[in-house]
């Protein structure tokens, strides 16, 4: 495995190139390309992978039996997935992972790092550090997903959200990483419902918006 793909990796942080390389090493890592739409992980599975995104994006989503979906979040590139489940080793997947576009993904059995022996290398503890701190942004964004489907209104789930990416950016025009579709799956809304009412706030003068570039009005939020 080629060190130089991870070097300038969060996950990687801190680690010389031949600490990488052992690190690779030793949790198998592996690389696999995916197509646009393709699942890369199933619900319902147990992993013991745990996926980083090396290019590309994959979206993390909750498919119930009656069809509904629902967008968690997004990974891009540099970030990782499926870290709790690889842990815990037999714990099936709650979620799909599918590719968002055509995307490049390294795979570790980071289960390893919870086998005991009497002198860890350099880069595990590194290595548990870093994920330690990633997954607590993780959880981060998780908690503030809540905060955006809590309002009963589409207006003011909407009103949550851009305002959050406005503060996020330090400016009231932006992207954001969600098409139409995803951004009512991710809110929790009706496609149709969103549509409407982002096109009456851009009515009433509170914002303007092009595919996925916002720009909120002064005070509008």
């Amino acid at each position: 495995m080629n060190a130089g793909l991870f070097q300038n990796n969060t996950l990687f942080t801190g680690m010389s190139a031949d600490e990488i390389g052992q690190a690779c090493d030793a949790l198998e890592a592996r690389v696999k390309k995916y197509r646009k739409g393709e699942t890369v992980l199933f619900a319902g599975e147990p992993t013991e992978m745990m996926g980083l995104v090396l290019s590309g994006s994959v979206t993390i989503e909750n498919n119930d039996i009656w069809g509904n979906r629902t967008i968690l979040s997004i990974v891009k590139a540099n970030g990782f997935f499926a870290e709790t489940y690889a842990f815990l080793g037999n714990e099936p997947v709650s979620v799909d992972v599918t590719a968002n576009e055509p995307s490049e993904i390294a795979f570790f059995r980071v289960h390893k790092l919870m086998e005991d022996h009497p002198f860890p290398h350099t880069w595990e503890t590194k290595m548990i550090r870093s994920i330690l701190k990633i997954s607590m942004q993780k959880n981060l964004v998780l908690a503030r997903r809540s905060f955006h489907i809590s309002p009963k209104s589409v207006r003011g789930r909407i009103m949550s959200y851009l305002g959050t990416v406005s503060l996020q950016k330090h400016s009231k025009e932006f992207d954001i990483p969600f098409d139409r579709q995803q951004l009512a799956d991710y809110l929790n809304v009706d496609r149709t419902a969103l549509s409407k009412e982002l096109g009456r706030m851009r009515a009433e003068g509170i914002l303007e918006f092009r595919k996925n570039h916002f720009i909120l009005k002064e005070d509008s939020l």
